[in-house]
């Protein structure tokens, strides 16, 4: 039996919570659809190393991107399903298959999809049809195959390019992974995620919160704009990291403070050997460094000095043996580190005829110092990174879903955030049909686990024993709420011509009467030992 607190601490100090359990017993003991998702920093990225490592299924971890599935020691999903990038569902018969792959797809028994925010409709599709045709089950959706998708649909969206989006928007309601066709077909669990490990302030939480789902009002407006500092500059020990929304003006800041160090210049080549695309590089195949550079480390530490996304300075640059070069870097921790050169590996999925299983191998390599310069990253980038300090640069605005909550959700503390420009409510951009999405979906499997007689039995019976209730209460703009409730009476009222209950209680968060509309109720249970 595995030990799930003993194999989630080989990865990271974190919590275990009972969302994480929900979530790796479905898919352990399930063939479950399963969606996961939640806040940033909620341990979304802990949960699937989890997963790599554990689970013990004919597994495969695809992602949208080249480094993203080198992170997770994934494939892409192009390159597992052997899709051109133009990839279109009548195209997915005449699909090439690599002779070795074929046992691959039918004794597939699990799909993990990372980042899948980034996932577009037609390439859900694309891979639906794929399973179909050659999965363990012909013609079911999927190919029969257990799929689990992890992600915040409140980041950042797939790209549709304006040549595509006139064409796209005659097929789907929308580019999200949920409006592919074959959802219509699919049912999913969808866990959400809900103890943040990355920001511990209640205020700075509630904001970030009603950024994620566009419902700010004046006064959040002006607590976030108590960080405007058009003049910020920060000092070269305080390692702040201006997140940008262009890779142009990313590259402008850093290659104008490292111009500006007075320094040597040191130049590496990377070494790539195999299948290793450059759109799979976590670094620069060249990478330039001098002596007070600031940089970013993008992997991690096998002795967990410091993590993917580590913040330190370049303080020397020197010979460690025979042919061998180290970079020395104080980290934003205050420790000295010795980097050497990383090599990153670029797996392929492979059924290992001796194991009888799914197995993965090297087919490519890329040796290089790990790190990047970091005064200055996009906020794209920064997506699944955690920094003490930032100053938020949106230039002439932000212009995409997600995009704000990303780059101040990076920030461990409110008061570690700097603003370059004001952010306007027009900044804050939020996909309606996500929230939309979000919410319908989890009323549609609430009314099947909680139909309404069932939630009205259980909320007597609390009634006449006088009994608390824990219920899970989501808003319309999807704002989902752990209560405690002691219900004193339902009422029946009617609202655009259709009947509805509402339950009057006294909440015992708020410490006050409050009705909570039944619908609105996704779950609920008397609690076992509290009577009050």
């Amino acid at each position: 039996m595995i030990n799930l607190e003993d194999s989630v601490k080989k990865e990271q100090e974190i919590e275990i919570n009972d969302d994480f359990h929900r979530a790796i017993d479905l898919i352990v003991h399930s063939s479950a659809n399963v969606f996961i998702t939640g806040k940033a920093g909620t341990g979304k990225s802990t949960f699937l190393q989890y997963c790599r490592c554990e689970v013990k299924k004919n597994l495969v971890i695809l992602a949208p991107t080249g480094v993203a599935a080198v992170n997770v020691q994934g494939q892409t999903i192009h390159s597992f399903f052997n899709f051109k990038p133009d990839i279109i569902v009548e195209a997915v018969s005449s699909v090439k298959i690599k002779p070795d792959m074929t046992k691959i797809y039918k004794n597939l028994q699990t799909l993990i999809i990372d980042e899948i925010s980034m996932v577009r409709a037609d390439l859900m599709d694309c891979v639906d049809t794929f399973l179909r045709l050659y999965g363990p089950k012909e013609d079911e959706v999927f190919g029969g195959v257990q799929i689990v998708f992890i992600g915040d649909l409140y980041q950042l969206a797939p790209v549709v390019t304006p040549d595509e989006r006139h064409i796209f928007q005659t097929l789907y309601k929308s580019p999200y992974f949920f409006d592919a066709h074959v959802f219509n077909k699919v049912e999913m669990e969808i866990i959400e995620f809900e103890k943040n490990y990355r920001q511990k302030e209640a205020g700075f939480l509630e904001l970030l919160n009603a950024i994620r789902n566009n419902d700010v009002t004046e006064q959040n407006m002006e607590t976030l704009n108590q960080r405007y500092n058009s003049t910020f500059e920060p000092k070269p020990d305080e390692f702040y990291v201006h997140l940008t929304t262009t890779n142009k003006l990313a590259d402008q800041i850093n290659e104008e403070r490292l111009h500006a160090l007075n320094e040597d210049l040191f130049t590496y080549e990377g070494k790539v050997r195999g299948d290793f695309t450059q759109g799979s590089l976590p670094t620069h195949e060249v990478l330039d460094l001098k002596v007070g550079a600031q940089v970013m480390l993008v992997n991690n530490d096998s002795e967990k000095r410091w993590v993917n996304g580590s913040i330190g300075e370049v303080v020397d640059i020197f010979k460690a043996g025979f042919n061998s070069v180290a970079v020395q870097v104080l980290l934003n921790d205050g420790q000295r580190v010795e980097v050497e050169p990383y090599t990153w590996e670029i797996f392929q999925f492979y059924y290992n005829e001796k194991k009888g299983a799914i197995d993965s191998r090297v087919m490519g390599s890329f040796k290089q110092f790990p790190m990047r310069l970091a005064w200055a990253i996009t906020i794209h980038k920064s997506q699944g990174k955690t920094f003490d300090r930032v100053v938020v640069d949106v230039g002439r605005g932000a212009f995409c879903h997600g995009q704000i909550y990303v780059a101040l959700s990076r920030c461990t503390t409110f008061d570690g955030i700097f603003l370059k420009k004001k952010i306007e409510t027009k900044d804050i951009k939020m996909d309606r049909c996500v929230a939309e999405f979000l919410t319908e979906y989890q009323y549609q499997i609430s009314d099947k686990k909680f139909p309404q007689n069932e939630k009205l039995r259980i909320i007597n019976e609390a009634i006449d024993k006088n009994r608390a209730l824990e219920i899970v209460y989501l808003k319309e703009n999807n704002q989902r709420n752990r209560r405690a409730i002691l219900p004193k009476s339902l009422r029946s009222f009617e609202r655009d011509e259709k009947k509805h209950w509402g339950v009057e209680a006294f909440c015992l968060q708020r410490q006050e009467d409050w009705v909570f509309r039944l619908e609105y109720i996704l779950e609920l249970q008397l609690f076992e030992e509290v009577k009050v």
